[in-house]
């Protein structure tokens, strides 16, 4: 990992459930934030990469575009009953002016089975509370709170 020896920390909270993630860049940040997420849901260990789903998400800003591209991942994930292993990002354009930004990936993983997996806690919904993403001197961070 360039410079980043941290990808993510889980962070307790009252009510929800929350996770800081890093990255060198946006692009690593963003990978990082959908492991974090994914990795409460079903522990990664035991999913093995059978099946593979497009991602694509837009934001006018940095934060909306990554509440955009976590939003999408575990609509995805809940909708298919997926679990997942890794996560791709192919193309990061950051927002620019009123231009929107894109980010364009990949995530990987398989169905859900009470046999093999884990099962963690169940994501309702990323939220906005205490939202953020902010340069760091080792790159990124983003700082999250999922609903459960």
């Amino acid at each position: 990992m360039r410079g980043v020896k941290v990808r993510f920390e889980i962070l307790e909270h009252p009510a929800d459930v929350g996770f800081l993630a890093y990255g060198a860049t946006l692009a690593e940040l963003f990978e990082n934030a959908a492991l974090a997420m994914s990795s409460l849901a079903c522990a990664p260990e035991k999913i093995e990469n059978r099946e593979r789903r497009e991602i694509v998400a837009s934001g006018l800003d940095t934060e909306s575009l990554l509440y955009a591209w976590l939003a999408e991942i575990l609509s995805v994930a809940d909708a298919e009953q997926l679990v997942l292993c890794s996560v791709k990002v192919a193309e990061l354009r950051e927002p620019s002016g009123k231009i929107a930004g894109e980010v364009r990936g990949t995530v990987h993983g398989e169905k859900f089975s009470r046999e093999r997996h884990d099962a963690g806690t169940y994501i309702k919904a990323v939220t906005l509370h205490q939202f953020a993403v902010g340069q760091v001197p080792e790159g990124y961070r983003a700082r999250v709170f999922l609903d459960l």
